[in-house]
Order: C-alpha cells, then sequence, then structure tokens
C-alpha cells in the first residue's frame, strides 16, 4: 500500500504583499525605538555635561575666592635676644630658719600678743608668763645681797682695825690670816648673792617670750589661761623666715662637674623657681652650695638655693620645679613654636611679606623650650610669622593679619632652655 506523502510548508513568495507589509513594520518599529535611545542617550548626556561643568565652575569660582580673599591669621615678629640655657632639678622650699619656741621658766600664760599667721621682727614680745613669782624670787634675791654686802663691808673695816693690832704687835700673824679668810668667805657669799639676783633676773625676763627671728609665726599651740613647764617637750608656736627662703633641689651627678668649674667662675648662679606645672615664674635667685656627698640610692647631688622672697610666692615645704642657669646663647633668634609647620620636606614657618600674602620658609630649629624654639636658620629678626590660621594657608595666600601680644608670646624666651 502506497505511503502518503506531508505536505511541505509553502514559503511566502518574495513578492507577496502581506509579507512586504509585516517587514516594513518591523523595520519602522526597530528605527524608532533605535531614535528614542539615541535621544535619551543625548538627553542623559547632557544632564551629566551641564552638572559636571556646574561643578567646574563652582570649583573654579570657590579657587578664585580663595585666591583673592584674605585669610585671617595671627602672626608675632621674630626676635633676637639672649637666652639661658639651663638644667632641671626637682626641689622643696625650705625655710632658711625655723624656730620651735618654748618656755624657759614654767608658770601660767597671761597673755598672747600675736595673730597666726602674723609677719613678726625680731625682739617683738609674743607671749607673756605670769611674772609675778619670778619678781619676788628677783627681790628676795636683791635683799639677801644687800645684807651679805653691809655685812661684807662692816667686816672690812674689822679687818682693817686687826691689821692695825698686827702691825703694833698685838695680833698674831695666824689670828690675822684667819681674819683674812673669814673676809674671804664674806666676799663669796655677796658675789653668789649677785649670781642670785641675775638668775632670778634672767628667769623674770623668761617670762615675756620675745621672736628670736624675723619671720611668720604659725598656729598657736598653746592658749592664755594655761600652764607652762619649762620641761615640756613640744613648743608653744613655730616661727619660720620667708624673707630670705631656701629651696633645695637635686640634680643628677653627671651635671656636678659642669656646675662646680661654673661655681670657681661664677659666686651668683641664677636659679629660677616655676610651680608645679613649670608655667609660672615665682622667683628668682642664686645658688648658694652644693652638699658635700652624692646619695647613692638616686644617683644625684644635692643643692641649695637661696631667694629674697619679696612676693612670698614661695612657701616653707612647697614643691618647685628649678631651673639652675649655666650658659647663655647670646643673640638667639626666637619664635614661638606655634609657627611652625611640618611637611614632606621637612620643617618650616608661613612668612608674611610686605604685600600681606604667605611665603612658606624652611627653618632648621637649634633648641625647643616649651613653647618657645630657638632657630639658627630660615628666618631672621623683624621677619613676621603666623602662629594662628595656619591650616588653611598655602603659599601665596593673601591674608589679613592681627598681631600677637609679644609680652605674652616671649614670656618663655627669656625662661631659657633646657639642656
Amino acid at each position: 500500500m502506497p505511503i502518503a506523502e506531508s505536505p511541505r510548508p509553502v514559503s511566502p513568495s518574495i513578492h507577496d504583499p502581506e509579507y512586504e507589509r509585516k517587514t516594513r513594520k518591523n523595520w519602522l518599529h526597530n528605527i524608532v525605538i533605535l531614535l528614542i535611545l539615541v535621544v535619551a542617550g543625548v538627553f542623559i548626556w547632557r544632564i551629566a555635561t551641564a552638572r559636571e561643568e556646574k561643578e567646574k565652575q563652582a570649583a573654579a569660582h570657590a579657587s578664585m575666592m580663595a585666591l583673592y580673599q584674605k585669610v585671617p591669621v595671627e602672626a608675632i615678629t621674630v626676635e633676637q635676644k639672649d637666652v639661658p640655657v639651663y638644667l632641671d632639678g626637682l626641689g622643696t622650699v625650705t625655710a632658711y630658719y625655723t624656730v620651735t619656741v618654748n618656755s624657759r621658766v614654767s608658770g601660767q600664760i597671761m597673755k598672747v600678743n600675736f595673730k597666726e599667721g602674723q609677719n613678726v621682727r625680731k625682739g617683738d614680745l609674743l607671749i607673756v608668763i605670769d611674772p609675778a613669782p619670778y619678781k619676788a624670787a628677783l627681790d628676795q634675791a636683791k635683799g639677801q645681797l644687800v645684807r651679805d654686802q653691809a655685812q661684807l663691808e662692816d667686816y672690812k673695816l674689822e679687818l682693817g682695825r686687826y691689821k692695825s693690832l698686827y702691825q703694833e704687835g698685838v695680833y698674831s700673824k695666824e689670828q690675822l690670816d684667819a681674819e683674812q679668810a673669814l673676809y674671804g668667805q664674806y666676799l663669796g657669799t655677796v658675789e653668789a648673792d649677785q649670781a642670785a639676783v641675775e638668775t632670778a633676773q634672767v628667769n623674770l625676763d623668761y617670762c615675756s617670750i620675745r621672736s628670736p627671728i624675723d619671720g611668720r609665726v604659725g598656729l598657736r599651740l598653746v592658749d592664755p589661761g594655761n600652764i607652762v613647764q619649762s620641761t615640756a617637750t613640744t613648743g608653744m608656736l613655730i616661727i619660720t623666715q620667708m624673707k630670705p627662703i631656701a629651696v633645695d633641689f637635686s640634680l643628677p651627678e653627671d651635671n656636678l662637674p659642669e656646675v662646680l668649674a661654673k661655681m670657681r667662675s661664677d659666686k651668683g648662679m641664677a636659679v629660677d623657681a616655676y610651680d608645679r606645672s613649670s608655667k609660672e615664674h615665682l622667683a628668682t635667685g642664686k645658688l648658694l652650695t652644693v652638699d658635700n656627698q652624692i646619695d647613692q640610692t638616686t644617683g644625684t647631688a644635692k643643692f641649695k638655693a637661696v631667694f629674697s622672697n619679696d612676693k612670698e610666692n614661695l612657701f616653707p615645704d612647697q614643691f618647685v620645679n628649678v631651673r639652675l642657669v649655666i650658659n647663655q646663647l647670646p643673640h638667639a633668634i626666637v619664635m614661638p613654636a606655634a609657627a611652625l609647620q611640618h611637611g614632606p620636606d621637612g620643617n618650616f614657618v608661613f612668612v608674611v611679606d610686605t604685600d600681606h600674602k604667605v611665603k612658606t620658609q624652611p627653618v632648621h630649629v637649634q633648641l625647643t623650650e616649651g613653647s618657645t624654639l630657638v632657630v639658627d636658620s630660615g628666618v631672621k629678626p623683624g621677619d613676621v610669622v603666623v602662629i594662628d590660621g595656619a591650616e588653611k594657608l598655602s603659599s601665596g595666600s593673601p591674608v589679613s593679619v592681627t598681631m600677637a601680644d609679644d609680652t605674652a608670646a616671649y614670656k618663655m624666651a627669656a625662661q631659657g632652655t633646657t639642656l
């Protein structure tokens, strides 16, 4: 039985109008889509380009404004002066003299003539102890002295008669010697009476307790009405001498040869005392002496300096930082540490020129002390350097300058630098 053949698809003829119409429609659709994509791309590109251009214009405008707008800064003038070189040490203020006042006689306190914390002078009356019993003892000693002096005078006349009788041969030599010995006894009694009078007078004087030194009175340790004993171990008050005053401080033993050599040539080595933070200068004094041995436990030598302490900035047992001046840097160029800037090429400063523009100037720092720099190259005395506002600057930036207080800026310069 013959097999039936499946029908073959009939290809449209290239001249089929329906085929051509569909083909043309698809082609137009693709063209429209392409045009829409091109227009959208052009629109997006224009928007992006406009935004970028606007940002560039804004940046250029900001750069121009920054270029021509003056930056406010604070500046100071570089100075040239002698700068001391010193050694740092830790010290304690000690009273030049300290006196614990005790009573040398026993009795009742009748009067206190000082106020706590009062400055007193040597010889000022501080405390009065009841003088009545000591005055009575003095009167008694004086009476005894008068009686014995009368007896001595009487026996002196009698001894004269004995001598006359001896010369006439009535009195023997042995009897005369015995009378002269008795006269010596009377004479010794009178001298003992005179010593008793002096002792009683001293005890009476001790009833008036006076200040042995110039200084400041501390807190009162006894009150009026109390009975004090001459044998008491606790004092009635303590007086400390404030003017002058001393400072004991230590330095490493390695610095001792240098200091001793300086002491031989300069008997008045300057010593500066500062507060605990080393910022406030308290007083200036002179080195007095150095101890006769080195503390082996710390490897330091002890020194003592004396201060006039006219302003009383130093107080006994106060902790201070001490600076011992051992040298001077003559004609040193100094400026505040705030002026120093750091860059990839090293240290530099912003120097303000006559056109009120800044330029970067490399500098070399010789020494640094706190807020002060000693430089040996890069700037010269009279240059104006920026100390505040440098973070907004670049070379050539115009600035509006406010000059800082030279006194405040350089208050550390005169204090010197540490080795």
